[in-house]
């Protein structure tokens, strides 16, 4: 399926090229007209390199410089050495905690001249978080945003499986904590090394580039505000559970390329839309909707290179295009909704009531 339109893409006749690109443009967010104005909502966002700091601190008094660092980063400390690094309590100078940071700043000092190269400056990721928070702020005037946003570098490891993908960011205790050795680009020699590939395929690794920041970190705030619970919901509820999310993230991130919310790639958001019909039917032929099985639902509701049913240039986590579509016609039925509202409509709700019958 995927695979033959791909083929024909890449015969078409250059005089093609501008509709292509006119159709591209409208399918991947270009900009969005209807979008609120909020450049007058006041929000708070201070921005901290403790990548910087960590790296810079004395090895040779590392408790007493670990106290300093303390004082800058109260409450990102401990999770960062505990939850992230996952190094047990410092209790003395030669302890093994200790001697496991040492060992972590020498290991990963040629992360940090990557990192140092890749980002001089993070304030245009800031300032695309902090219009991201704006918009939050307008549509969930109740929600305590996060006001921090914290760069760090962890363990190559340290992956954060959210409800929208997998990544190296999260919200913490300190605010939205931004994992930047995994935002070095999809080229970047230690991704592309034996290691780096048994860690993250490169249908996952094309994903850790820079301008997944702002993304990533409006995802975790749309877990914050409506934590998943998806334990027994079969395959259509899942799918508009994940729905709900993309069409948030749509409002919170207008003008934001749909390649990088859905985490696809141009051809194969292209070839969803293309043959969206065909990826329903396929649903609906083999009575995969209403189906909660986790061995099965694993198979349209995770990471993967492909979808094996669909052939070779399908996405993997197919389910969450379809989930999208799916509350997308919903909405067009129901404009006036909030997003707060629709986050607590039941799932299955919204699937019957979108009469969601792609050709």
């Amino acid at each position: 399926m995927f695979t033959t339109l791909f083929l024909l893409k890449r015969l078409l006749h250059m005089k093609r090229t501008l509709l292509i690109a006119i159709v591209l443009c409208t399918l991947l967010a270009c900009g969005d007209k209807k979008a609120p104005d909020v450049s007058g909502i006041k929000v708070t966002l201070t921005a901290q390199r403790f990548d910087k700091d960590f790296f810079a601190i004395d090895t040779n008094n590392l408790m007493p410089s670990l106290q300093q660092l303390g004082q800058q980063y109260p409450h990102f400390i401990t999770d960062y050495f505990q939850h992230i690094l996952g190094l047990p309590p410092f209790t003395g100078g030669g302890d093994e905690a200790t001697q496991l940071a040492k060992q972590f700043l020498r290991d990963y000092r040629p992360v940090k001249e990557a990192v140092d190269k890749t980002f001089p400056s993070t304030s245009a990721y800031e300032a695309d978080i902090k219009r991201g928070l704006q918009f939050v702020k307008y549509y969930f005037p109740e929600y305590k945003a996060p006001e921090r946003v914290i760069f760090y570098i962890g363990p190559m490891d340290a992956l954060y499986q959210a409800s929208l993908g997998s990544y190296g960011d999260a919200i913490t205790t300190g605010g939205l904590a931004v994992g930047l050795q995994l935002h070095l680009g999809k080229d970047f020699s230690l991704y592309n090394s034996e290691m780096g590939r048994s860690l993250y395929p490169a249908y996952i690794s094309r994903r850790f580039a820079p301008e997944y920041i702002p993304v990533n970190c409006m995802k975790n705030v749309i877990d914050d505000i409506y934590p998943e619970k998806l334990a027994g919901k079969t395959l259509v509820e899942q799918m508009v559970e994940k729905g709900k999310r993309l069409y948030v993230l749509d409002n919170l991130m207008p003008g934001t390329p749909d390649t990088l919310k859905i985490g696809y790639t141009d051809l194969q958001l292209k070839g969803c839309y293309s043959n969206e019909g065909r990826i329903w039917n396929f649903f609906l032929v083999n009575s995969l909707l209403l189906n909660n099985d986790p061995d099965i639902l694993k198979n349209y509701m995770g990471e993967a290179p492909q979808t094996q049913e669909l052939g070779a240039g399908s996405p993997g986590y197919i389910g969450l295009f379809t989930g999208w579509q799916i509350v997308k016609k919903y909405m067009d039925k129901h404009s006036d909704m909030k997003l707060s509202a629709l986050l607590q409509v039941p799932a299955m709700e919204i699937y019957q009531e979108s009469k969601y019958k792609p050709k």
